[in-house]
């Protein structure tokens, strides 16, 4: 059974950044999509990035377009979501998600996999 463990949320000002991380342990670990999504209280759910296997990247969200960014250690097969000019509207907690693959990412509602989800706050 696939499981995911996220870490590296937190408070942080505006204008700032964190870094999350997710590693995948269990059967076929290594071998599936992962990728990021958020939820917020009283918003629906927001598809953020995810990456393949082989490090195929899908077109941010808009919202995060331009200052989020996500990757993949292949090493120690962790994906990480980089996230830079924070803004109080970032504020959720972050899930990681794993599925075959990252189509419909930004949209779908449904995954193999999903992780016990970080908080994100940004606040002053």
């Amino acid at each position: 059974q696939l499981q995911l463990v996220e870490s590296g949320g937190g408070l942080v000002q505006p204008g700032g950044s964190l870094r999350l991380s997710c590693t995948p342990s269990g059967f076929g670990a290594a071998y599936f999509a992962i990728g990021w999504f958020r939820q917020a209280p009283g918003k629906e759910r927001e598809g953020l990035l995810c990456i393949s296997r082989n490090g195929d990247k899908t077109t941010p969200a808009d919202v995060v377009k331009g200052r989020f960014t996500i990757s993949r250690d292949s090493a120690n097969n962790t994906v990480y979501l980089e996230m830079t000019r924070l803004k109080a509207d970032d504020t959720a907690v972050y899930f990681c998600a794993a599925d075959a693959g990252c189509y419909n990412w930004l949209i779908r509602s449904s995954y193999h996999a999903v992780g016990q989800g970080t908080q994100v706050t940004v606040s002053t």
